[in-house]
């Protein structure tokens, strides 16, 4: 599953595969992947820091890269204490009465609040670069689409080349013009922020609109004969995240939810604002069918609904409540029906693109 791209970037398969956990980003890169490495969890610098010395340590001198959340019009001066105070007091309340009413107890005496907005802020990102650029890192990518633009001057004058997700090929036109190496067309599918355009539509849109910058397809990508259609609609990678998931390597940390993800379908998840106050693909669950009941006082805009929700998804978490829990997965979820490691995964990724190649050579033979 070789490309112009993969070659250039010293990888045996042109599949590149994002993850928030340092044990699968770095089994991806060993099994011949691109292993990449999210880093909206790290709030702080030594987190990431030590993390990223795990990765180094174990993948072989083999290249990986660093995902962080930038939005592209710098930010300055902005404080998560001046930000939480945006907070209107009703939504707070409609919290509080979500989590009483399936009696989620508080989080343990001493136990941080998990997953907070200063991961979105621009400063952090910012102080995650820094980190970053201290390690060998071969690819900065960027999930609001493009970084400002010193970010991206500062990686290329590392010889670092920048991808930026887009959702149109509008969004991705832009990316070009901003500077951007690589475009990662993540259609409608995915699990996580995603527009509202389909893989199979927005892929070869992108690819024209972009021309001859290489692009990347993701989004309900995941098996060999997917890959292959993605590179026939002109794409030289692809970019997969839901199905590392289930994999042995992934530090779900919940057991209830594992088994969640294995026995959904792909008619399961739903694009909600519920998670951070953008759309995001994620499992549906009560706690989702509640924030987008029309009954309810609706969502906040990003990034107010990640912060008021953060502690509340931590109980969630940490309880295992299962009317509530849920995580961003795409409709791939449907075919994530068993737990694998990352090397078994890309056994079953090759021999699929095999079936599909060999399929489309008897056929353009037959010809």
């Amino acid at each position: 599953m070789q490309t112009e791209l993969s070659r250039k970037l010293g990888v045996e398969h042109a599949v590149f595969g994002f993850t928030p956990f340092p044990a699968v980003a770095a089994a991806i890169t060993r099994a011949g992947g691109f292993g990449v490495l999210g880093a909206v969890r790290y709030a702080a610098g030594d987190e990431l820091k030590r993390d990223l010395d795990w990765v180094q340590a174990h993948t072989d001198g083999l290249p990986y890269g660093l995902d962080v959340v930038m939005p592209h019009k710098k930010v300055e001066g902005v404080t998560e204490a001046e930000v939480e105070a945006m907070i209107p007091e009703g939504h707070r309340q409609y919290v509080r009465d979500l989590l009483a009413r399936h009696e989620v107890p508080e989080l343990p005496e001493g136990e941080k609040g998990g997953w907070r907005i200063t991961g979105w802020m621009e400063s952090v990102a910012r102080t995650q670069l820094d980190v970053a650029f201290d390690y060998p890192v071969k690819l900065l990518a960027n999930a609001l689409g493009s970084p400002p633009p010193d970010v991206i001057e500062r990686a290329h004058g590392r010889g670092i080349p920048v991808a930026a997700l887009a959702g149109s090929a509008r969004h991705a036109q832009r990316h070009k013009e901003a500077g951007i190496d690589i475009v990662v067309a993540q259609g409608y599918e995915a699990g996580g922020h995603t527009g509202e355009i389909a893989s199979m539509v927005l892929t070869p849109e992108v690819v024209r609109a972009v021309d001859p910058l290489p692009v990347l397809a993701a989004g309900g990508i995941g098996s060999g004969e997917q890959i292959a259609a993605a590179l026939a609609l002109g794409a030289q990678g692809a970019w997969l995240g839901s199905v590392w998931l289930t994999t042995h390597e992934a530090e779900m940390h919940s057991r209830r939810l594992t088994e969640k993800l294995l026995a959904a379908g792909s008619g399961d998840t739903v694009r909600s604002r519920a998670l951070t106050g953008k759309p995001a693909r994620q499992l549906r669950t009560e706690w989702t069918d509640a924030w987008d009941d029309p009954e309810g006082p609706g969502t906040l805009p990003m990034p107010l609904q990640g912060l008021l929700v953060a502690e509340a998804n931590s109980r969630i978490q940490h309880h295992e409540t299962e009317a509530l829990l849920g995580t961003p997965v795409g409709q791939i979820v449907g075919s994530m029906n068993s737990e694998r490691s990352v090397q078994a995964v890309f056994d079953d990724l090759t021999r699929g693109f095999e079936r599909a190649i060999d399929r489309l050579d008897r056929i353009a033979g037959s010809a």
